[in-house]
């Protein structure tokens, strides 16, 4: 059996994962510690934001997940309806409700910045419209998982809707170049380099990788976990057909 055809033994794959999900866990925390300690002794305020730019250190990761998130459920969906393969499926299933988590992050840590910010929780501009679609798309994805018994039935029908969805992650990221929006265009890379200084620049970079690593974990966690479950509902399956004989 080549690599890929045993990486798609749900067996195997989860063989072969579990060893990584403490060392992800630890490296993750570790991560985080540096990154607060950074976020809130070293870090300076922002000349006219002041303090609350520390807000940034949650809020850009989140938005950043969010977008992350649903590309791997692209992914996953084009290996579900294209090769079969059958951890695609599994993947979708268990990033929808980290990337609707994400989503909430990001709208809600967006919310407390605009205020203090821009005088306001919130506008309907195109960025905040758009990730806020995108959080009513995991909803959608998520209730469409439970709303079919047969999940491999469901699995072709929620890559379907999440490849369709997938048109709204470009609308978020090119929407401050498109319309007049609250929100100001890149502004961590340009093409001239770094617009922010080490001081700031550093510990967002440490809590990007942070929260990466945090979803590396659950993702892992929810595999595992949906793998279980789908072999006790075979097991069950067939109990009940040997009793019904």
């Amino acid at each position: 059996m080549t690599f890929w055809n045993r990486l798609a033994h749900p067996g195997q794959f989860v063989q072969w994962t579990r060893p990584l999900v403490w060392p992800l866990a630890g490296l993750s925390l570790v991560l985080f510690l540096a990154g607060l300690y950074f976020a809130f002794f070293v870090s300076p305020a922002e000349k006219y934001m002041g303090d609350t730019v520390r807000i940034m250190y949650v809020h850009v990761p989140s938005a950043w997940l969010s977008q992350f998130v649903y590309a791997t459920m692209a992914a996953s969906a084009l290996g579900t309806l294209i090769w079969r393969h059958p951890m695609a499926d599994v993947s979708m299933k268990a990033a929808a409700p980290l990337g609707a988590t994400f989503t909430a992050m990001a709208l809600f840590t967006g919310a407390l910045w605009g205020r203090p910010t821009w005088g306001t929780f919130w506008e309907w501009d195109g960025r905040m419209t758009s990730t806020l679609v995108l959080l009513f798309i995991y909803f959608g994805i998520i209730a469409l998982w439970r709303a079919f018994d047969d999940q491999l039935r469901a699995a072709r029908v929620v890559a379907v809707f999440t490849l369709v969805g997938a048109v709204n992650i470009p609308i978020i990221k090119f929407s401050v170049d498109w319309w007049s929006t609250l929100h100001q265009p890149a502004s961590v890379f340009r093409a001239d380099g770094p617009t922010m200084p080490p001081e700031i620049l550093t510990p967002l970079f440490v809590m990007f990788f942070a929260f990466t690593l945090l979803f590396a974990v659950l993702q892992l966690v929810g595999m595992h976990t949906e793998v279980r479950r789908r072999r006790v509902t075979t097991l069950e399956r067939r109990a009940a057909r040997g009793e019904s004989r």
